[in-house]
């Protein structure tokens, strides 16, 4: 490793005009660290990593493995500190802001490194700034109030983010109370504040064997994870339908909200996730969820053992998010073995061309691209991946939207692509619309929500990989009928004998009363003719149906028991 003292950096010059063959590989690795950088930055910008360091470098195009490795760890070991530096001084106002990644090694180079050879255009610019580089180091290190560079890396160094451990009590068998006081008796708990029965544990507590998560009373069940549940504000004795049901944690939260009464109808595909999910059903307690071996998709909207569910769950386990890594790396291995004969081809053939050339300095390097091409060649594979993920997310939520009795539908995910989360949800919202159905806001005291994309994305829940250790994504839909989660459809309430009578000059048209004294309390409406008018149309303002209908205390009946017949009048 680099020492890290701060001592200038020697300018030498090519004798002869001719540099040496180290110089020439000091040259090459540093513009292939900053090919290697500049991935690496901009994976981090998107938080969606390509690759490792140790992958990039090891690729068949980068010659100078060693020197290169090396220079992109200390480069990113000091990059706070070189923009510190930079942001102090012009340099990246010009030009050169294009080539910030080669800006970072080289001053690195300048300030720790090793001595820098006058061979390269970004060189010979930056040596020429090397006294103004050195003097802001010099006033960084006074600023921070240490004497060493060591020093001021301890500065910046991030501390480290533990995730608390967080426990959800499975009330079917526990209650919270007596889960938090034996818990309490080895570790310091307390309750969640915004998940009623989630509890919080310090960073590091181990309760794999922990005898209530054997038993079921208590599951190890993130945070963001069991906030999805919660949003769809289940109530005991409703039909909840399921969809990729498995593993089966939110299923069975599922069930503990409603106390084990009603019917939860979980959905699964796969054979071997069915199993785990009847597994983590029976280690709950649960009696009133009915697992169900079948697409989602082929469920049909109008069959009776569906057709009166009153709420859907639809939940994505493996989002784009938490396989990317993998997956780029396998096509970045794949990729790799099929070019590589044609591409240690092309570097010879590129090496050669370099010998003979009359000059080294200014020339651009065409082949050192396909490092690049590489990264890119990974993210067009993800893409099309996480386009067809999204797509069939797209399909099951509009296929939960469409059940004729569903009052609520929780979309959620474990991923932090848009194309999989807002995305999703703005190209369903005219079909959510043509259902009766709007955008919910879920837990309104979360502080992050969607992406600004379009108008209602801030009804969307987010939580971040970075501040809550996890990458989760909620979207609430409720019809526009139901009011706090209650149930207010009219083919399921019966108006009783004292129930006022509803808005008569709504949806255009109003309910003309004719007085009549004595008489039955007969409440049969006379029928109504459509487009036919029984009395002559008058539009009325509020204060006038006001003035002209006083309230009603009975079905029909006034203060003074004054009978009222009901005639419908339609107002063209």
């Amino acid at each position: 490793m680099r020492s890290s003292r701060l001592r200038p950096a020697v300018a030498k010059n090519v004798k002869g005009g001719r540099p040496s063959n180290a110089d020439r590989s000091s040259y090459f690795a540093r513009r292939e660290a900053a090919k290697v950088l500049r991935c690496v930055l901009h994976g981090d910008a998107r938080r969606r990593a390509v690759a490792s360091i140790k992958s990039l470098v090891y690729s068949p195009c980068v010659r100078n493995k060693k020197a290169t490795f090396a220079l992109v760890c200390q480069t990113l070991k000091h990059l706070p500190i070189l923009k510190d530096v930079l942001g102090a001084t012009t340099i990246l106002n010009g030009k050169w802001k294009k080539q910030e990644e080669l800006i970072y090694v080289i001053t690195y180079d300048i300030l720790f490194g090793q001595a820098i050879v006058l061979m390269g255009a970004a060189e010979k610019f930056l040596l020429l700034q090397k006294d103004a580089l050195q003097s802001a180091l010099a006033k960084l290190l006074v600023k921070k109030k240490v004497k060493q560079v060591e020093d001021l890396l301890l500065l910046y160094q991030t501390p480290e983010v533990t995730k608390p451990r967080y426990v959800r009590v499975n009330t079917l068998k526990l209650d919270v109370e007596n889960a938090l006081c034996k818990l309490e008796r080895q570790y310091m708990a307390r309750k969640d504040d915004m998940v009623p029965d989630l509890l919080v544990l310090p960073p590091g507590t181990d309760l794999h064997d922990h005898p209530l998560v054997m038993n079921g009373s208590v599951f190890l069940q993130g945070k963001a994870s069991s906030m999805v549940a919660v949003a769809l504000r289940p109530k005991p004795g409703w039909e909840v339908l399921d969809a990729c049901s498995a593993p089966g944690n939110k299923t069975v939260h599922l069930a503990a909200l409603m106390k084990g009464q009603g019917k939860i109808i979980a959905c699964e595909l796969n054979k071997e996730r069915v199993k785990r999910l009847e597994d983590t059903i029976k280690r709950s307690g649960a009696t009133n969820v009915e697992v169900l071996h079948a697409d989602f998709l082929n469920l049909n909207t109008k069959d009776p053992l569906y057709s009166k569910a009153w709420m859907v769950m639809i939940k994505f386990q493996l989002g784009g998010t938490k396989d990317l890594l993998a997956i780029s790396s396998y096509v970045l291995r794949e990729v790799r073995a099929i070019l590589l004969p044609f591409m240690d081809f092309c570097y010879f053939i590129y090496f050669i061309y370099r010998r003979v050339s009359s000059s080294l300095c200014g020339l651009t390097d065409p082949f050192l691209s396909v490092l690049a091409q590489f990264c890119q060649a990974a993210d067009v594979a993800d893409t099309e991946r996480v386009n067809k993920l999204a797509a069939f997310q797209r399909k099951a939520l509009a296929h939960a939207l469409s059940f004729p009795a569903v009052e609520r539908v929780v979309y959620s995910t474990c991923s932090i692509n848009q194309a999989e989360n807002e995305d999703v949800i703005k190209s369903v919202l005219p079909l959510a619309a043509s259902h009766g159905f709007q955008l919910a806001t879920p837990f309104p005291q979360w502080p992050r929500r969607g992406f600004p994309v379009f108008e209602g994305s801030e009804h969307l829940l987010r939580t971040d990989p970075t501040i809550d250790m996890e990458g989760f994504f909620i979207a609430l839909f409720v019809r526009k009928n139901v009011i706090n989660g209650n149930q207010e459809k009219q083919k399921h309430r019966k108006p009783s004998k004292t129930t006022r009578t509803k808005n008569p000059f709504k949806n255009g048209s109003w309910t003309f009363l004719h007085q009549r004294r004595g008489g039955r309390n007969s409440l049969r409406p006379r029928k109504n003719v459509k487009n036919k008018i029984t009395s002559t149309p008058l539009f009325f303002t509020r204060m006038s149906q006001i003035m002209l209908y006083p309230p009603v205390t009975g079905w029909g009946r006034t203060a003074q028991t004054t009978h009222f017949v009901r005639r419908r009048i339609h107002i063209q």
